[in-house]
């Protein structure tokens, strides 16, 4: 009895530090982060942070890393993106009463204003979403899909917009900075293309569009959430509502079924390097026919992803290799991103004055029309109403995390 009285404090120890060590903050387990980020955050303080790429890179991953490892352990708040929404707007609170010195702000201003890493990352994820998907899910499971989420969105532009101009607010604004930001489709992959697109037109700069736009964002995603709640509290009412997370109703000789199984193959690094350079062409090439067009070059990108995934020109090799980039950027500088954005393109104060009830409102009516359009229009395509129904609320989620909450 002796030895296990004395060998018990020393078994707690090992479990205590075995917890430690398997807590990760980011990509990093917590006690290398604390080391890590006290030497950075000592820099900052002496303003020693070296004012280029690698002074930005530090400042963004372990400000990021840490605020959305927050967002995602707090009960409730984890449920409605809280990873996303503190990356975004602590950094932004913290600018607005004046908490971050100059060095940290110019140490990321290289980072993602001069070297543009915002390019780069909206270019990594639109060509490794699009490139990375399978072919047959595109071309058959898009068309199933297309015509309850086109008219959905073609309904929520419209009743949105006209909520709007019944509420006194102009039709342009409530359409391209209300309406619009709200069926983006999240941030990465939604709110920072269209600002470059915006950008292309209005001849503003996009990080001065991208403040206007995420609040939208931002609530239309929690009110996704709580409307999906609803729903699936609806489909445990009425089973018949329900496929049970299946949104189609597949035969078993759909060959649907295979597409949807995930690609499992191990990380191959040159794999990610074809990734780097197909996506950094696929954006020159779309800043060219910009050039020729007149179009905006963010939106001719990904035409000319989706088309060269339809036509399967480009190598399976090559394709995997941008899916593989787009998960290591999407999975360790998302909210790394965001905090940059934080930092520098939210001024709190211009969002907070942005927000007015029928600000509100519109967001509320988009999110309603959405996800009721998904609801009535499943019964015609095959597909169950409730599943349709939340996969419709995911246009108006905050990206895959708000997908995930949604989900």
């Amino acid at each position: 009895m002796k030895q296990v009285v004395a060998k018990q404090p020393v078994v707690e120890k090992t479990q205590t530090k075995a917890k430690w060590w398997s807590f990760y903050v980011g990509s990093v387990p917590l006690p290398v982060y604390l080391v890590m980020s006290a030497i950075i955050l000592i820099t900052a303080f002496l303003q020693q942070l070296p004012v280029n790429m690698l002074g930005g890179f530090a400042v963004i991953l372990s400000l990021g890393w840490l605020l959305g490892t927050i967002g995602a352990n707090i009960p409730i708040i984890k449920n409605f993106g809280g990873p996303a929404i503190f990356s975004l707007l602590i950094p932004s609170i913290l600018v607005f009463f004046n908490l971050i010195n100059q060095n940290v702000l110019e140490s990321t201003n290289i980072l993602m204003k001069q070297a543009n890493f915002l390019y780069f990352y909206i270019a990594c994820l639109v060509c490794g979403s699009i490139l990375g998907m399978n072919r047959k899910i595109l071309v058959q499971g898009l068309m199933r899909m297309i015509i309850p989420m086109m008219l959905g969105m073609v309904l929520a532009m419209g009743v949105g917009t006209l909520v709007g101009v019944l509420l006194g607010l102009d039709w342009k604004h409530t359409l391209f900075f209300i309406v619009t930001p709200v069926l983006a489709g999240g941030i990465g992959e939604g709110i920072l293309p269209l600002s470059l697109g915006y950008s292309a037109i209005t001849g503003l700069g996009s990080e001065q569009l991208v403040g206007q736009l995420i609040p939208a964002t931002i609530i239309g995603n929690f009110f996704a959430i709580v409307c999906t709640g609803l729903l699936t509290r609806l489909g445990e009412q009425k089973p018949r509502l329900s496929g049970k997370g299946q949104l189609v109703k597949m035969s078993d000789g759909d060959d649907l079924k295979d597409a949807l199984i995930e690609d499992q193959s191990p990380i191959d690094v040159k794999l990610m390097g074809a990734g780097v350079l197909t996506a950094c062409t696929l954006f020159i090439l779309g800043g060219l026919l910009e050039h020729v067009t007149g179009f905006p070059g963010p939106v001719l990108m990904i035409v000319a992803a989706a088309f060269l995934k339809y036509l399967n020109v480009v190598p399976k090799e090559t394709q995997k290799g941008s899916k593989q980039l787009y998960k290591f950027i999407s999975g360790n500088f998302t909210f790394p991103l965001m905090a940059g954005l934080g930092l520098l393109y939210i001024p709190l104060k211009d969002v907070v004055g942005m927000l007015t009830w029928q600000y509100f409102l519109v967001v509320i009516s988009v999110v309603f029309t959405v996800i009721a359009t998904g609801f009535v229009v499943s019964r015609f395509m095959n597909m169950y109403p409730i599943e349709a129904a939340i996969v419709s609320a995911c246009q108006s989620g905050m990206g895959g995390t708000g997908d995930v909450a949604i989900l």
